[in-house]
């Protein structure tokens, strides 16, 4: 697990991955008004001409917005879908604004881009928000990232046919390739919900949290300290729809890089639907403290843990998909608390982490030696899950480090794994692994030595179809309706249903999205 105080580096430096970019991976008759830099093959058996598809020309400038300064014309940027203008960020956005779609325009973070200041511990209401369109393009380089302070809001709200797409400058020249990362930081949410460790204050040791009132913790820069934390769990940070976050992850230090989306003490108010995270090169996703509820989430090709939960976050993700890269990856769930072994006095929130309907595909053989670490005293809950682990490899489907995660174990219900007869579970720290194999088989329709029938890497086959399900609703009304099928994907439909369109296409998964490979930008008519 990482230190938990992100040193968040001003400045901007390119880290370019370069390569050879992937083809354009496209849907079988799709329609609509996406355009996608490709020359599609003439259809058989009758030849009819190829059409031409039109490259982006620049828009004639950048729109006005209230913040001091402004955007920033910085002329043009060319790349295989054209050319395009660029409207730069200022440093901070202290006015409420939106961005808005314009045709041939791209914004661009030109370092640390931050929305309001910090309103502090005890702040009630919004002072500043950032809107963004649906079909917005906003990229950026090297330590860039938009760090959205505590007491302020960002409104990402895309839609299915044009989601919202954060990238790296190397994605729009063209240079970027299915095994690119690390080119750029990413978004941080952060708000005014508990968190279990403190930079400042005195942490929980109860539950009642009569003796907290100051527990915060600080994602540290070079020139100023970030704060994030306080007591309203229901806090408000904005909202997240259709958002796809590409290439993230830039390293600020050695072992310390952003991930595509961080949340810090991010409130229940805060909405995180149909997210993916596109090889990051730390986490996809990590969440430090707060009550953090996404839906509709998709990890693909993340370097380190594909999801982070740590420092008090009570977190319930439903509708789950991660696969891993061949080439690289860590644990697929790491989930931390400060309650371990090690650790005198334990810490409220106990971290908690509850994940329905998810399909894990492992395909790279991670340090952490399981697809799932918990450890610290952590609550988890994992319900009508496949988990689909790589062959051979020397990794667990589990791993319980320590008694008191052991003991805080909610419950592991309908979850299937191929971990066949000594790859099934791991315990560690006091923890033996007959004792951590009882305590994650102890649930209703566990099977961890079961035969994986996926098709289409993520979409249930007949024997995923035969597990029943269990009524996931009975853990956080989050997870209501209870559905009829374990895993992320039941069919066809529901991969169209849930994740084909908002999406990118890559080698590692295909989701047959219309707007195109990850390796390229969606163009709208």
């Amino acid at each position: 697990m990482k230190n938990i105080q992100r040193t968040l580096v001003l400045g901007c430096s390119l880290v370019a991955l370069a390569g050879c970019g992937a083809d354009e991976i496209v849907s079988p008759g799709t329609s609509g008004d996406i355009n996608v830099n490709i020359t599609n093959p003439a259809p058989t058996p009758t030849p009819t001409p190829t059409p031409t598809q039109s490259l982006v020309t620049p828009a004639a400038g950048c729109p006005t917005i209230n913040s001091t300064g402004g955007l920033t014309d910085a002329g043009t940027i060319t790349g295989p879908t054209g050319t395009w203008r660029v409207c730069t960020l200022p440093a901070t956005v202290d006015a409420s604004d939106t961005l808005p779609y314009v045709a041939g325009l791209l914004y661009q973070l030109g370092g640390q881009t931050f929305v309001g200041t910090d309103q502090g511990f005890a702040s009630t209401g919004n002072n500043v928000t950032l809107t963004v369109e649906p079909g917005v393009i906003v990229f950026a380089q090297g330590s860039s990232a938009l760090i959205v302070n505590r007491g302020n809001r960002l409104n990402a709200n895309g839609t299915a046919d044009r989601p919202i797409v954060w990238t790296s400058r190397d994605n729009v020249i063209g240079v970027a390739n299915d095994n690119s990362q690390q080119q750029w930081g990413g978004v941080v949410l952060l708000g005014r919900a508990r968190v279990s460790d403190c930079s400042t204050g005195v942490f929980n040791t109860d539950d009642t949290f009569s003796q907290n009132t100051t527990c915060q913790q600080n994602l540290e820069g070079a020139a100023t300290t970030i704060p994030y934390g306080g007591a309203n769990d229901a806090d408000n940070s904005g909202s997240m729809r259709f958002n796809q976050i590409r290439f993230s992850g830039f390293e600020l230090a050695p072992g310390n890089e952003l991930q595509s989306l961080t949340t810090g003490g991010t409130g229940s108010g805060t909405v995180i639907e149909n997210l993916q995270s596109f090889n990051s090169s730390d986490d996809g996703v990590e969440f430090f403290g707060g009550t953090v509820r996404v839906r509709n989430l998709a990890v693909i090709g993340a370097s380190d843990d594909s999801i982070d939960a740590d420092t008090g976050a009570l977190a319930d993700l439903d509708t789950v998909v991660v696969v891993q890269r061949t080439t690289t990856g860590d644990s697929i769930i790491e989930l931390d608390s400060n309650n371990g072994a090690n650790t005198p006095i334990a810490a409220r929130p106990r971290t908690r982490l509850q994940v329905n309907n998810f399909t894990f595909v492992e395909n790279s053989a991670g340090s952490n030696g399981a697809m799932v670490r918990a450890r610290g005293g952590a609550a988890l809950s994992l319900t009508n899950g496949v988990m689909n682990k790589l062959d051979g490899d020397g990794t667990f489907c589990f791993r319980i480090d320590e008694p008191e995660t052991v003991a805080a174990l909610i419950g592991i219900d309908s979850v299937v794994c191929d971990g066949g007869t000594t790859r099934q579970a791991r315990g560690s720290s006091g923890v033996s692994n007959d004792q951590a194999l009882t305590a994650v088989t102890s649930g209703t329709n566990v099977n961890l030595a079961f035969t994986i029938t996926l098709t289409g890497v993520v979409i249930n086959g007949t024997g995923e179809s035969g597990v029943t399900p269990f009524a996931a609703s009975g853990r956080s009304s989050f997870f209501a309706p209870d559905r009829t099928f374990i895993g992320a994907i039941e069919n066809q439909a529901g991969l169209e249903a849930a994740f084909r369109n908002w999406t990118c296409n890559s080698a590692t998964l295909n989701f047959g999205s219309a707007t195109g490979a990850c390796t390229t930008l969606p163009v709208y008519n």
